[in-house]
């Protein structure tokens, strides 16, 4: 039986929809509470990189999550939310995304949207807040970011409501999330990941993490979610890092 049952908590503007969700379970709150700002002041991504969030332009969203599930499959709620995005962004605007390792949703090579999750403790146990932030229209970031990022507006050359997408993403958000908690549901999740990325099996590209720059060609993943890389020395295990694509020159 699916016990995710969202609850909306929508604000004309935050600082951080993820830092307000934290704020909540700390109080208490149940799992399921869904933070959604029409903008944030102070929004950031992974390695704690700025994520631009103008008014109106984008999908900003957090879920408190208190996962019962073993902490070894913990590292897949941000391919649940990859998954549950890229159903959404079908089901409500028709666009077929790519995943880049770990969690970037793409169209047409640029990013669509950013993951970040987080941990948190409070009284009633570790909590996770699972952040999600999707481009919707063209003003959702500056011309500068043209080259690597693009929008559902420029993807389909529709605008879309943000309300329709989080509806569809919360849908889908109930039919992943509740896998984890299944015997097989850590292999169904990386099963269908892999099927919808196209950096999954047989890229070369690029793993940057801090000074360090690791090249080789990704051979799947780990049931944790992990990369598999096949360098020059082998089969190397990625847990932490940025990946990008090598250009053929």
């Amino acid at each position: 039986m699916n016990s995710f049952k969202p609850k909306v908590l929508r604000h004309k503007s935050l600082p951080s929809t993820n830092n307000e969700a934290a704020r909540w379970a700390t109080l208490g709150a149940e799992e399921g509470l869904a933070v959604v700002a029409d903008e944030q002041t102070a929004g950031r991504g992974r390695l704690q990189r700025t994520w631009i969030s103008p008014l109106g332009a984008g999908l900003y969203c957090s879920v408190l999550l208190r996962p019962k599930f073993s902490a070894e499959r913990w590292p897949l709620i941000t391919f649940v939310a990859a998954l549950s995005v890229s159903d959404a962004l079908w089901e409500a605007c028709g666009l077929t995304t790519d995943i880049k390792w770990p969690n970037d949703l793409l169209a047409g090579e640029k990013k669509i949207c950013g993951i970040l999750a987080e941990v948190i403790e409070s009284d009633e146990g570790r909590v996770v807040i699972l952040g999600m932030g999707v481009n919707v229209t063209r003003a959702a970031f500056p011309e500068e970011l043209r080259g690597v990022a693009t929008s559902v507006e420029e993807a389909t050359g529709r605008v879309f409501e943000t309300s329709t997408i989080l509806h569809s993403l919360l849908q889908a958000l109930g039919r992943w999330y509740p896998l984890l908690g299944e015997l097989d549901g850590d292999e169904k999740i990386v099963a269908e990941w892999t099927s919808r990325s196209s950096y999954a099996d047989g890229k070369l590209v690029n793993v940057v993490n801090g000074d360090d720059t690791l090249r080789g060609i990704t051979r799947g993943l780990e049931p944790d979610g992990a990369l598999r890389l096949e360098t020059e020395k082998g089969i190397a295990t990625v847990r932490a890092g940025d990946v990008s694509k090598v250009r053929a020159v």
